[in-house]
């Protein structure tokens, strides 16, 4: 089927095609086009399934109506559920997304940067790599809307929306304590992202308030692409008699999916043998056995104040900056269960 386009409406209608545009840009009004005559071209266009060019329409109005969302990693079931809910969101505001992934990579981030601002995204929201500190500079310079999710730089002020990482690991520790636990270690990545590093401190802070031994080996940071070659040392040398764990916080859900496979690799049963909590959840925590017990990010509250506040900025680029620290849930399972 041949694609209609402005020039193919103009002729069948007899009407001009800057008329036209004006009226499917939704300023047929401000520009006094009469009603009938705008009638007249929604109906052709929607008979005809006619879709406007998005940059052409961009350059026309100095809107395209598009987000950019960055992200490190669309398959990650964090991420992939708080693009859904930003997208879910824009929508029914009347913005498309458009986003891409990261991989933890500074130069990627900032090539995709730069390639949605190309595509004239009105405005962006990004899960930085927290390595990137010129292009977000470049873009506060520069009053382009966007908004930090998950990770921020605590150093340069911008708009985003974040989760009390400390807060939620002093309650995953509490947690274990409460079952029971004394020896309790800490399975982290490598430093570089803050969340990570407060997430550590929460661990330190609340093994320290209850006068708890961190002991050499308690706490293990593996590198992000080195994860399932490292883990199972990592898990022995964690389980290893006579100075094992009873307990272990992972500080990511795909971290404790790694080090649950090694632990029932090793015969360690949980939670008898050693009981654990994951900051993060993943849909099948709850359906193995035994379900394992997680620190809950708000997903649904990061990506809806993630849009409200960007589209606030674009309506007003004077307003201040906005900056969230939402609090985490727990959901207790059986991974921690009691002596």
């Amino acid at each position: 089927m041949k694609k209609v386009t402005l020039n193919d409406i103009s002729e069948s209608l007899k009407i001009s095609k800057s008329t036209i545009s004006l009226v499917l840009n939704g300023r047929g009004d401000e520009k006094r086009v009469s009603k009938e005559t705008q009638e007249k071209i929604f109906k052709f266009a929607k008979e005809h399934n006619y879709k406007a060019n998005q940059l052409a329409r961009g350059l026309s109005t100095g809107k395209s109506d598009m987000i950019g969302l960055v992200i490190p990693n669309i398959s990650d079931n964090f991420y992939a559920r708080i693009a859904r809910r930003i997208e879910k969101k824009a929508s029914r505001l009347g913005y498309n997304v458009v986003f891409s992934s990261t991989g933890e990579s500074k130069i990627r981030e900032t090539e995709l940067i730069q390639s949605m601002l190309d595509r004239q995204v009105d405005g962006l929201i990004i899960a930085s790599t927290q390595k990137n500190k010129d292009d977000i500079l470049r873009l506060k310079k520069q009053n382009f809307p966007f908004v930090l999710i998950d990770r921020h730089y605590p150093d340069i002020e911008t708009n985003y929306v974040c989760v009390n990482n400390n807060g939620g690991v002093v309650r995953a520790v509490e947690q274990l304590i409460n079952s029971g636990r004394k020896r309790i270690g800490f399975v982290s990545l490598k430093p570089g992202l803050q969340a990570i590093e407060d997430r550590l401190q929460g661990y330190l802070e609340t093994m320290n308030k209850h006068s708890f031994d961190v002991k050499d080996g308690f706490v293990q940071e593996l590198d992000y692409d080195n994860i399932e070659k490292d883990m199972p040392d990592v898990i022995k040398s964690m389980v290893k008699f006579p100075a094992s764990v009873e307990g272990i916080v992972f500080s990511t859900h795909f971290l404790a999916a790694a080090g649950l496979r090694e632990l029932k690799k090793l015969n360690v049963r949980v939670p008898v043998d050693v009981a654990i909590v994951s900051f993060g959840q993943m849909s099948a925590f709850d359906l193995i056995d035994p379900p394992i017990t997680s620190v809950i990010q708000p997903v649904d509250e990061i990506g809806d104040n993630a849009v409200d506040i960007l589209l606030k900025n674009l309506e007003n680029e004077d307003l201040d900056f906005e900056q969230m620290n939402l609090e985490t849930d727990m959901i207790i399972r059986k991974s921690c269960g009691t002596f």
